[in-house]
Formats: structure tokens, C-alpha cells, sequence
């Protein structure tokens, strides 16, 4: 008679290994279980998706005062304007299936990372127009990798400076949007 536990052909040391490993993804999932925040409710999960509905909206009409253009010269607003349609979707699916998810957390002091993400990211749509995109998204990119991803000052550097370079390759470069620039 067979182990029902034993895999097919496998050696007694290799079930052995196998059992070692299923006990300690079980015991990891357990710690995942107790270190995870509280759940926020369904209220707040409707509440999330409608946000995120709202943001998503305005989005759309703000990129589509930028000009759509067209796909062979795509104006400034196209690729937000497909974005924000994107949040849309998602947002709407989220609203209408989202009560019974477990997503939500409830805020806590973590909660404020959130908060300084949009902080930023407010500074850089204001000042886009006035400096251009190159320093606001240089130190954007910096300050969520630096202080709310806590990668090391080297990596910050690094990705940022190059992330802004590439974007300037693509954008500017190559598919050639008239984004405001200081270059």
C-alpha cells in the first residue's frame, strides 16, 4: 500500500523535504494572517472605489481639455485620458463587487505614507507648467523611492535620474508630446 502524501516516485528524503517545506509556507502564512492589518468594512470599500471613481473622472475631463489629438499625433491628454478611462473601469467593477472583497485596511500610521504619495504627486502637477517635467519628476520619482520605498540613497539616485531619462527618450524623443519641458 502506498502513502497517499507521497508524490509519485519520489524518494523517502524528497517527501521528507516536501513536508518540511508545505509546514513552513503554512507557518509563513500565519504570521502574514497575524501581522495583517484590520479589515475596514464594506462601507469603506464602496467608499475607496468611489474615490478612486471620482479621481478617475477627473482625470478624464482634465486630459481631454489638454487635447486628445489623434493616434498618428497624439495630443498631451491622450495618454492620461486613457489612463483615467482605465481607473474608470476598474473603479465601477470595484463599486459593484467590492462589498464583499477584504481589501480595505482601516488607517493607521501607515496610512499617512499614502497621504505624502499625494502630497507629491500634487506638487508635480503644479509644478509641471511652471519648471517642466524633468525636475518635479526627478524629485518625485527620488522622494517615493528614497522615503516611502526606503531603497538605499545610491538606487534612488539611480532609478530616478534614470527613469527621467527615459521618459524624456519616450515621450519627448520618440512619440514626440508636447509635454512642458525644461530641455
Amino acid at each position: 500500500m502506498s502513502d497517499p502524501t507521497k508524490p509519485p516516485g519520489a524518494e523517502p528524503g524528497q517527501a521528507a523535504v516536501a513536508m518540511d517545506l508545505q509546514e513552513e509556507a503554512d507557518r509563513l502564512q500565519a504570521e502574514l494572517e497575524e501581522a495583517r492589518p484590520p479589515h475596514a468594512g464594506p462601507i469603506s470599500q464602496i467608499a475607496a472605489a468611489l474615490v478612486a471613481l471620482a479621481v478617475g473622472v477627473f482625470g478624464a475631463v482634465g486630459s481631454y481639455a489638454l487635447g486628445l489629438g489623434q493616434l498618428t499625433q497624439p495630443g498631451p491628454g491622450l495618454w492620461p485620458f486613457a489612463i483615467s478611462v482605465v481607473i474608470i473601469v476598474l473603479s465601477a467593477v470595484l463599486v459593484v463587487t467590492g462589498r464583499g472583497l477584504q481589501d480595505t485596511e482601516r488607517f493607521s500610521r501607515s496610512s499617512l505614507m499614502t497621504a505624502v504619495g499625494l502630497v507629491t504627486l500634487v506638487g508635480l502637477a503644479a509644478l509641471l507648467p511652471v519648471i517642466g517635467f524633468e525636475v518635479p519628476s526627478l524629485l518625485l520619482m527620488f522622494i517615493w523611492l528614497r522615503w516611502l520605498g526606503k531603497e538605499s540613497w545610491r538606487s534612488s539616485i539611480v532609478i530616478s535620474v534614470g527613469a527621467v531619462a527615459a521618459f524624456y527618450v519616450l515621450f519627448v524623443l520618440l512619440l514626440q508630446i508636447p509635454l512642458p519641458r525644461l530641455i
